[in-house]
């Protein structure tokens, strides 16, 4: 699929998964595309970990009981460190947020669906419990959670505002 169908095709997944396991080299590959996500100051302080046991799996829909991570054949875990890299200023959110747009690309290219999980980790400590059943630092944030699956439902990206409503040349035109 080339770069603009996947953007095109891309959308958020609340569905469930079919049981086909994810082959690990396709796992690598979509993490890699995340690596490869620019990062402020170039330090990449963006960092993963990709579940795929079983029982770690069915741990973590234990604290977040989702139809997507309960039914996820894999779960690809953002992790941030938010460390300053530029006059005091640490740009960990936006580290993640390139690296996971890039990881949704990549799914959405090889066939595969997720939903970008986030809001629902910072509350009632889910980030903090899924970080220690993962082994992750505290000086870390577990910072977005997708679940990964081919999808068992019929999936169509929702519709975008045009253009001309969302983006201007040279001067933004107030609309309302």
């Amino acid at each position: 699929m080339d770069l603009f169908t996947a953007i095109e095709q891309r959308h958020c997944y609340r569905g469930g998964f079919t049981p086909d396991l994810i082959p690990r080299d396709h796992l690598r590959q979509i993490v890699q595309a995340g690596l490869q996500a620019p990062s402020g100051c170039n330090a990449q302080t963006t960092t993963f970990v990709i579940v795929d046991d079983p029982a770690r799996l069915a741990e973590i829909a234990a604290i977040l009981d989702r139809k997507p991570v309960r039914e996820a054949r894999a779960l690809i875990v953002c992790i941030a460190e938010h460390r300053p890299v530029y006059n005091g200023l640490s740009f960990a959110v936006e580290d993640c947020a390139a690296a996971v747009e890039n990881i949704l690309l990549a799914l959405t290219g090889l066939g595969y669906a997720s939903v970008w999980l986030d809001g629902v980790l910072r509350v009632n400590d889910h980030a903090r419990k899924i970080r220690k059943i993962l082994g992750v630092p505290e000086t870390r944030e577990v910072r977005i959670l997708l679940p990964v699956g081919r999808p068992s439902e019929p999936v169509t990206a929702r519709e975008k505002l045009p253009f001309e409503k969302r983006a201007w040349f040279n001067q933004y035109e107030n609309l309302t």
